[in-house]
């Protein structure tokens, strides 16, 4: 329900010519605020100090596919279930992304609905990730350039790397 409202909000805004401006002011709107957001610098000092991070993609296999964060595991959103992750523990840090944050944040409410204690949702997704810089890898591990934006409406909010519908 909360989706089709949000799609509802999005047309009308377009409709009416008042589209949100930047990639933060769509993620006040999507955001539930239900899972801790973790920035891109803190994953980058996370990942840097050898810390033990989960790294989740949440996106569907033909996002993936064409780019994903480096060392990130593929967990598609639409058929997403705990008991999938067996091998991780309850005390693991997770850190869940997607495009923007809205699936990867739906994903972190059933993780820590599972007893998951350390999720964390990447603020704005792979999105914000690539514009701030980081770096993204194609399915031979090799940095890209690409990053599929979900839909042709969502690539306004990529402003970094190569657009792929």
């Amino acid at each position: 329900m909360r989706r089709l409202a949000t799609a509802l909000v999005l047309v009308s805004q377009l409709a009416c010519g008042q589209q949100a401006k930047t990639l933060d002011e769509e993620v006040k709107t999507l955001y539930r605020n239900t899972v801790p957001v973790m920035q891109k610098d803190e994953l980058e000092a996370l990942k840097a100090k050898h810390a033990s991070v989960v790294l989740l993609d949440s996106r569907s296999e033909e996002e993936y596919k064409v780019s994903h964060i480096s060392g990130a595991t593929f967990v598609d959103y639409s058929s997403f279930k705990p008991k999938q992750l067996k091998q991780l523990n309850v005390n693991d840090t997770i850190v869940v992304y997607c495009s923007v944050g809205y699936r990867s944040e739906r994903v972190g409410e059933q993780l820590q609905k599972a007893g998951f204690k350390h999720v964390y949702n990447l603020y704005g997704g792979i999105f914000n990730w690539k514009n701030k810089g980081g770096t993204v890898v194609n399915t031979k591990n090799q940095p890209t350039e690409q990053v599929h934006t979900y839909n042709y409406n969502w690539s306004k909010f990529l402003e970094k790397g190569e657009k792929v519908y």
